[in-house]
């Protein structure tokens, strides 16, 4: 059931251009030279759960906060408004709570520390179409799931 994330992430790779110019519409709320925190501020900075055991506890974590430590396989090339997560064949998309910030769209590769809630939803072809667009691929040729894996952070933590 993980597939389509997975599917979406192989055909990006391949249709991602490298040079694009770095999209950047969020500020930090802190910054070292170690990381940057957007969104809200984050007192706890120690690492989190992985996406593999979250996605594998999927019914103990269902709509509870979360504190989780992934690799961003990819970032949305418009505005940095979500990203997909990556840990092994665990994928999950991360948003932003009430769209109130930003990530670098550069980010991706980075291993980030992020503070959420989690949830399995459908997920409509449109749906897919649109994130795998924003993502920089052609969404026609996205397959599909029934469902996702999201998570709507409150704050990631980005290392420099």
């Amino acid at each position: 059931m993980r597939t389509m994330a997975f599917l979406v992430f192989a055909t990006l790779t391949v249709n991602a251009s490298a040079g694009d110019s770095v999209v950047r519409l969020s500020e930090p709320v802190e910054s070292t030279d170690q990381y940057e925190v957007f969104g809200s501020e984050m007192a706890d900075k120690s690492a989190g759960m992985s996406l593999s055991k979250l996605v594998a506890n999927e019914v103990d974590y269902a709509d509870k906060a979360v504190r989780v430590t992934t690799r961003i396989a990819q970032v949305c090339q418009k505005k940095g408004c979500f990203f997909m997560a990556q840990d092994g064949d665990a994928m999950a998309r991360v948003s932003f709570v009430d769209y109130s910030f930003f990530i670098p769209t550069d980010a991706s590769g980075k291993e980030v520390t992020l503070v959420g809630t989690f949830s399995k939803a459908p997920l409509s072809d449109e749906k897919a179409e649109h994130f795998a667009e924003d993502l920089g691929a052609d969404g026609s040729t996205v397959k599909r799931d029934a469902f996702e894996y999201s998570i709507v952070a409150s704050a990631v933590m980005i290392p420099r």
